[in-house]
């Protein structure tokens, strides 16, 4: 039987975002550590890092902090109060392994991964959050984003989006990448 959807959070419980910081450090940890959190991959799965630290929990996250104390873009959160109940990646492409080809001339940002709190799920956040890292790309000076999503039906990637709600976002497909991902663009310039 579908779960039927929660409803989107109301006045009461406004949904706010932010860009982590060293000051957010310590919500996304939480966000991360609970159960069901990516505490396993730190959301490194497609950042450059020593081939050496690939398998260790630690390691993963003290390389997510460093780039976080450089000031290097990593992602957002989603706040209901003062709670972080979501996440995306989001960050300059140069800042990744190789997600796929693409126009390496122009600044382009990629939407990597998502994580929303169980309790969460189906309220439509992870859509508000794809509104929140374009938004967030084009503060910061990006001639597009990227994301690289999976059809409803992919049995893997999942944490990256689903096609239909880049499309809704007004994502355009500009191709493919291995057997599941599409890669999905939305110009901002």
């Amino acid at each position: 039987m579908p779960r039927r959807p929660l409803p989107p959070p109301g006045p009461s419980e406004p949904f706010r975002v932010a860009a982590v910081g060293k000051a957010e450090w310590p919500d996304l940890c939480r966000l991360f550590e609970q159960r069901g959190g990516p505490h396993y991959c730190w959301c490194m799965v497609w950042r450059e890092m020593p081939s050496t630290d690939r398998g260790d929990k630690a390691a993963k996250k003290a390389q997510m902090l460093k780039r976080v104390e450089a000031g290097t873009p990593v992602g957002l959160l989603g706040y209901l109060g003062d709670a972080a109940v979501a996440w995306c990646s989001v960050g300059p492409r140069t800042s990744f392994r190789r997600l796929g080809d693409g126009d390496e001339g122009t600044n382009v940002w990629s939407i990597t991964c998502f994580f929303v709190l169980r309790a969460h799920r189906g309220r439509g956040l992870t859509s508000r959050l794809i509104d929140h890292a374009v938004a967030h790309a084009r503060a910061n000076g990006a001639d597009a984003v990227e994301a690289y999503p999976v059809a409803p039906d992919a049995p893997s990637y999942r944490f990256m989006g689903l096609v239909p709600q880049f499309e809704r976002a007004g994502f355009r497909h500009a191709g493919r990448v291995g057997k599941w991902r599409h890669v999905m663009r939305f110009p901002l310039r």
